[in-house]
């Protein structure tokens, strides 16, 4: 296949904004923690079926320890703290504006390494790091013009809080994408990108256990398994997000920079413009589109 890096990276932006449509969806009706659980129950379920049918076992345990390591903090910082304040941004802010505030992991990435791994970045690259940081500054302090119209019925308010939330989400995401990377490194490569997710759901999937047994919340997730319409949305964003879109996205990796995989990462937010207006039927301004095209062109100096 040519050009499979980038094939790749293309088809993990389809899938992640396929999945939040489906878990900003589930969200709304069950809440976002216990959907959080029962996604990763469902992709550990996929994951299982796919590696027992590949390699004939459904565990990668032959994997190194150091990679058990870094990748299993890699899904309690990303799948467990991240995906948790990113679920709630998607109900406090909507899909479209949670995810343009998640198109700063590729900056905030840039950051971690640059400051824990001693990554080297060029002045024009920390140039395109407040060009983006700018961006989605013009969409999240945009002020709507009262029209005296009624607002459309997925219209949502851009709160402190919510851009605080988001901001943590997309922290969270960062800081599992460079412990991703450091875990899947060998001294011959990179190790296999669908096992490495596998560990890290398995790590986010215990501290979800833990957290619902110590806050006796388990009637929460009895609740939302309850609504028929939440389980089958969180199953198809499931498929799409943590299964396919997130071990795609560690598999870009082989292919690709760090930078640039970021760079098409970060097309979510254009991607899911359209959906916001013809799904969710918000009114997107000509300076939000504005900000998120901005956005993606500072992240996008990331890789040049």
């Amino acid at each position: 296949m040519p050009f499979p890096g980038e094939a790749t990276a293309l088809a993990t932006v389809l899938c992640w904004t396929c999945s939040v449509q489906f878990f900003e969806a589930a969200a709304r009706r069950a809440g976002s923690v216990p959907v959080n659980i029962i996604r990763l129950f469902v992709a550990l379920v996929l994951f299982s079926i796919l590696l027992l049918c590949r390699d004939g076992h459904p565990f990668p345990s032959h994997f190194p320890g150091h990679a058990w390591f870094f990748l299993s903090l890699s899904g309690i910082v990303g799948f467990f703290i991240g995906d948790i304040f990113l679920f709630k941004a998607l109900v406090e802010l909507g899909p479209r504006v949670a995810m343009l505030i998640q198109s700063l992991a590729a900056p905030a990435a840039t950051i971690i390494g640059w400051l824990c791994l001693d990554e080297v970045y060029l002045l024009h690259q920390w140039a395109g790091m407040a060009i983006a940081l700018a961006g989605v500054a013009v969409v999240i302090f945009e002020r709507v013009k009262k029209t005296g119209r009624p607002a459309g019925p997925s219209s949502r308010k851009i709160t402190p809080s919510g851009v605080g939330i988001g901001l943590v989400g997309m922290l969270g995401q960062a800081g599992g994408m460079v412990l991703s990377k450091v875990g899947m490194q060998t001294g011959t490569g990179y190790l296999d990108a669908f096992s490495s997710t596998q560990i890290r759901a398995i790590a986010a999937f215990a501290c979800f256990v833990l957290f619902f047994t110590v806050t006796g919340r388990w009637q929460d997730v009895r609740t939302a398994l309850a609504d028929t319409k939440a389980v089958v949305f969180t199953a198809m964003g499931a498929g799409f997000g943590p299964f396919a879109g997130v071990s795609l996205s560690l598999l870009t990796l082989h292919y690709l920079t760090t930078g640039v995989a970021s760079t098409f990462f970060a097309l979510v937010p254009i991607t899911i413009i359209p959906f916001s207006i013809f799904l969710h039927k918000e009114r997107v301004s000509v300076r939000a589109v504005a900000g998120a095209v901005v956005a993606v062109f500072g992240v996008s100096l990331l890789a040049v």
